[in-house]
């Protein structure tokens, strides 16, 4: 295997360059005027983490982690964008949807899961509040007023509810407090868009505090229908969300109550069919980002509601503090999907149409946590707690020749886990962690291709599916240490053990086929790495070298000419690769960042075979054998990009009242492949996107008001693909320009 492929080295290149001309070249000039006060402006601020259900600073914590807050998210959100906007913006980090807003697949280091379906598993876990978001609904949930958003990079289990194989990302809302704070922002923008947000918090009485934050968005549709000649007739979304927070505080409890809700309504992702051309990744003249031609009025659309509550009850104890966490999430929604991406008068060949839909319904999730942990300054600290984990609800999947049919999943799981942590002398923390996991998942189907035209013409195509019962148990570890090289630079090193569950897939019945099983997976991480303060503090360096093995791990077996959706196992994938981030202020008025990832995934199976694409026109790259059945061992991860380069700058301007300042960033996504097989059409390289804002800040007033651009050269980047019976590709968001405005009140 290469170590390094002509794109890696590129986009490390661009790093590398980028940092000798923004970076390398003023340290002179730092290190000239790191006396007196301007030294002191141009310290970088402290990090808070709490990857490890404590507060630490982030160059104290033996993990990789990246954040983000502040600016920068501001910047990524500008345009109103939903959680799948964090694509690329993280090293190591990717995110994308065949779902529109409603349902995002995440990746870190290359591990993730394209199942497209409601009921899909991910290795990636998202904690919202410290709350898990199982289903891939919740994890749509809109952010906004969020105080810090944090990667945790490899695999987690021995603090956090459920076990995860690929990591974990964390958010956390800004809290209640007793001080009085308020804030209103405004944005418009281009394509219709008009959002609105606010908070308002403080004291209630001297033991109560609370928080209010809403939000409110919309885009108008902007992309038109060649087929009916409607313009603007898809596109747009209108969301509403809402979160209330009970903050109780007394010298030996807290109560913490968060309710929350959303209602959201829009376009889903936009099939566009036969923008590839056979042969090539690149798109073609049949492409057209303002339109598509769809002959069913509805297509494309979703809606989905969704409201939760969580109580955190903390006990101080003699020198411990017990913590619970009880939480409810509810779901209901759905959407239509044209899969075939057109008609047979739009682009390209249609053999024949499909649309199907697919609509949750009463999705429950029950989460219970328990941990006691010390709370005291002495050399051994530590958690143990229990988790417990309740999931149902149905799917009811619908198409114009099948009909309609529903399934029911149902997941239990409960755990013990335990950490610790040592100090063995001023410069050697060692960390250790264990949890044991079981997993009970169940499956069944209701009704059965109810008013369908392949029941009418042939009523023995139905058929009986017995219920499914899967369950496994899993003991899983980490060992870490943390060593202090110098009063500013840390060394550490992890080793960790994951497990996933078994997991059930069950839309190919609605389609006349099984269901399918892949059993449980577990993986083996390796990592060392360090983090560092250099140059007088104006310099944060963190960087990790990561080596992990997934034995059994599961799959999603998506394509072919039934556009089927099979779990199945692959003996064993292999990722091994590196990251790093940095900040630098260069000078008080100049601070660049950035990132850099490289993940070599790589399939290991001699005998694992999927079906490529249903057209047949797309290009095989992989041996196939005598069932035309495509070869995979060897190949990457799906979804799993090569590369990641994350850049960003801020410069400011001091004025009598203010500042006006500059933020710009950069990303460019390396080499990915789309699917399980290899083919010249379904990938993608070099995608890119830059965002701009320019913003002034009035101090004497607290408020702010900005320009701000997204994908502002408009790059038509290919996200992802369908291989059911043409080319039908969707892309990412389009270029978008506004204004905004926001107010503090304290």
């Amino acid at each position: 295997m290469k170590l390094f492929t002509p794109s890696a080295l590129s986009a490390a290149m661009q790093a590398a360059l980028f940092g000798a001309a923004v970076g390398l070249s003023p340290v002179l000039m730092a290190q000239e005027s790191d006396k007196g006060q301007n030294a002191k402006e141009q310290e970088l601020e402290t990090i808070t983490v709490t990857a490890q259900k404590r507060s630490q600073s982030i160059q104290e914590v033996p993990i990789s982690i990246a954040t983000l807050s502040g600016e920068k998210f501001d910047a990524i959100f500008s345009s109103g964008d939903d959680i799948t906007a964090l694509a690329i913006k993280v090293p190591g980090l990717y995110a994308e949807t065949s779902n529109g807003r409603a349902a995002p697949r995440f990746y870190i280091r290359g591990l993730g899961n394209t199942d497209f379906d409601l009921a899909a598993s991910q290795p990636v876990s998202i904690i919202m509040d410290e709350v898990v978001m199982e289903n891939v609904i919740l994890k749509s949930f809109p952010l906004f007023d969020v105080q810090q958003v944090e990667v945790i990079r490899g695999p987690q289990g021995t603090l956090f509810g459920r076990n995860t194989t690929a990591g974990i990302i964390k958010f956390d809302s800004v809290k209640p407090r007793q001080d009085f704070d308020a804030y209103v922002k405004t944005t418009a923008g281009t394509l219709g868009q008009l959002n609105l947000e606010g908070a308002v918090g403080g004291g209630l009485t001297d033991e109560v505090s609370a928080r209010l934050s809403l939000l409110s968005q919309h885009r108008s549709d902007w992309v038109d229908n060649a087929f009916t000649g409607e313009n603007d007739a898809m596109g747009g979304y209108t969301e509403r969300a809402g979160r209330l927070q009970l903050l109780w505080e007394s010298s030996d409890f807290d109560a913490l109550l968060n309710v929350h809700s959303r209602n959201y309504d829009g376009t889903s992702s936009l099939f566009r069919a036969n923008i590839l051309s056979a042969g090539s990744d690149q798109l073609n003249g049949n492409y057209d980002r303002d339109s598509v031609s769809y002959d069913n009025p509805t297509a494309n659309s979703q809606s989905y509601d969704a409201w939760g509550a969580s109580l955190k009850l903390d006990f101080q104890l003699d020198g411990m503090t017990l913590t619970s966490i009880s939480a409810m999430e509810r779901a209901d929604g759905g959407g239509i999907g044209d899969i075939d991406g057109g008609t047979p008068d739009g682009p390209g060949v249609v053999p024949f149409q499909a649309v199907t839909e697919d609509q949750l319904k009463d999705l429950k999730q029950y989460t219970q946590e328990i941990r006691l942990a010390s709370d005291t300054n002495d050399a051994l600290s530590w958690q143990v707690g229990g988790f417990y984990f309740d999931s149902t609800f149905g799917v009811n999947s619908i198409d114009g020749f099948f009909g309609a049919t529903e399934v029911f999943h149902g997941n239990t799981s409960w755990a013990l886990f335990g950490q610790t942590s040592y100090k063995v002398n001023d410069k050697l923390d060692v960390t250790g962690g264990i949890r044991y996991t079981d997993d009970i998942k169940t499956f069944s189907v209701g009704q059965q291709n109810v008013d369908g035209f392949a029941l009418v013409i042939d009523a023995a195509q139905v058929q009986y599916y017995e219920p499914i019962k899967v369950s496994d148990d899993n003991i899983s570890w980490e060992l870490s240490a943390n060593y202090r090289l110098t009063d500013k630079t840390s060394l550490f090193a992890r080793v960790a053990d994951g497990f996933r569950a078994q997991s059930i897939q069950g839309r190919d019945v609605a389609f006349e086929a099984p269901p399918s099983v892949a059993k449980s997976e577990t993986i083996m991480s390796f990592e060392v790495g360090a983090k560092s303060d250099l140059l007088n503090n104006t310099l944060r360096l963190n960087g990790a070298l990561f080596y992990y093995t997934i034995d059994d791990i599961q799959l999603s077996a998506i394509g072919g000419q039934t556009q089927g959706n099979q779990l199945i196992n692959a003996d064993k994938g292999v990722g091994y690769g590196f990251e790093f981030d940095f900040d630098y202020r260069v000078t008080p008025n100049l601070s660049v960042g950035g990132g850099f990832s490289y993940n070599n995934t790589e399939l290991q199976d001699d005998t694992l075979t999927v079906a490529p694409c249903g057209s047949g026109m797309c290009t095989v790259l992989d041996p196939r054998n005598a069932q035309n059945l495509a070869l995979i061992d060897g190949n990457p991860f799906p979804q799993a990009p090569e590369t990641i380069l994350t850049l960003n700058g801020r410069y400011d301007f001091p004025i009598e009242s203010g500042e006006i300042y500059i933020y710009g960033d950069y990303q460019l996504q390396g080499k990915t492949n789309l699917f399980l097989y290899e083919s010249a059409e379904f990938k993608s390289n070099n995608n890119y996107e830059a965002g701009l804002r320019v913003a002034y800040i009035n101090y004497d007033n607290n408020y702010e008001v900005g320009v701000f651009g997204r994908n502002i050269t408009d790059k038509d980047n290919l996200k992802g693909a369908i291989d059911f019976n043409n080319l039908t590709g969707f892309v990412n968001e389009p270029r978008t320009f506004g204004v905004d405005f926001k107010i503090n009140f304290y």
